[in-house]
């Protein structure tokens, strides 16, 4: 039996119990149904029986996990380049170019950024047991897609892994983007706000559906474009993290994301030279799991979008 312990933090008060254990344990939520049905999960020292009950910051959460054999994890790939910028003891800071998929999975079973990672961090493959996470993703809190480049954050300790779950899903980690989209958005400044879901018509997209989950991306116009069609540069921040949320809410208003094939609409650049979605996580700022402290780091723009750039005419 493997027991997790957590003090709630501020960000989780309030929180249903299930939704809190599926994201500090990295578990489905039939999963923890069926840890606190079998009174596996409690609170200050009682098992809990009722899934939504509301946690307060400061209660002490425990919850007991049958032992499993661990499927064998992925092994490091020197041969794999990842870009850090940062690297303590507790979190390390990379600069994920595009075109690299973060972690295995279907299609992707070796060349991803946690096998580079585990080349130069080889520690981070104890980390999967000691939190109970999945052993393909040592350390990942949050992800960004293979065509997106920018920063992200891994965590490389149980404490990290603890603290940056809880801060993303208290919506306290920044994450801004800077994103190219087509047609001329009129206001300065927006927000979009609605729920994203899997697409009905087509299981591997994501659309905006009443049936999804809440989502909302505020965004700033940086600079406009007129040739050789109107587009517009923003900068994108996401207040939640849903599968291509900035793709998928930009679309929704009318202007997709330049080179975002999925989403596009069928629209495209004219003479565009960029062959990925122009999105660029450019800044990222959390609360440092060890000093507590507000720490951020920004990402210049990299050649291929700055190249796009240079070719329009304001």
């Amino acid at each position: 039996m493997t027991t997790l312990s957590v003090v709630v933090p501020a960000s989780l008060d309030g929180v249903r119990l299930d939704r809190a254990v599926a994201l500090l344990a990295d578990v489905s939520r039939s999963s923890v149904d069926a840890l606190v049905a079998a009174g596996r999960v409690a609170v200050d020292g009682r098992v809990v029986r009722r899934r939504n009950t509301l946690l307060r910051t400061g209660q002490g959460l425990e919850v007991d996990r049958p032992d499993e054999a661990a499927p064998p994890g992925p092994e490091g790939d020197p041969t794999v380049v990842v870009p850090v910028v940062h690297a303590d003891d507790e979190v390390i800071v990379v600069d994920k170019p595009a075109g690299l998929v973060v972690h295995p999975g279907a299609g992707h079973r070796s060349g991803t950024l946690v096998h580079g990672l585990l080349a130069r961090f080889p520690e981070l493959a104890s980390l999967t047991a000691a939190v109970g996470s999945d052993p393909d993703r040592p350390g990942i809190v949050h992800r960004l897609e293979r065509g997106t480049s920018g920063l992200m954050v891994v965590a490389r300790t149980p404490r990290a892994y603890r603290s940056l779950v809880a801060q993303l899903a208290g919506r306290q980690v920044t994450r801004t983007y800077r994103a190219l989209t087509l047609g001329a958005i009129e206001e300065e400044r927006g927000v979009v706000d609605a729920p994203i879901g899997r697409s009905v018509s087509s299981p591997t997209r994501m659309a905006v559906s009443r049936k999804g989950k809440q989502a909302r991306t505020r965004y700033r116009v940086e600079r406009r474009f007129t040739e050789p069609v109107p587009t517009t540069l923003l900068q994108a921040s996401l207040e939640s993290g849903r599968t291509h949320q900035i793709r998928v809410h930009l679309s929704a208003i009318g202007h997709p994301v330049v080179g975002d094939e999925t989403y596009g609409r069928g629209r495209a650049l004219p003479g565009a030279t960029v062959t990925r979605p122009f999105l660029h996580a450019y800044e990222l700022s959390f609360e440092h799991p060890g000093s507590a402290e507000r720490v951020s780091w920004s990402s210049a723009l990299p050649d291929d979008l700055t190249g796009q750039l240079g070719a329009l005419s304001e």
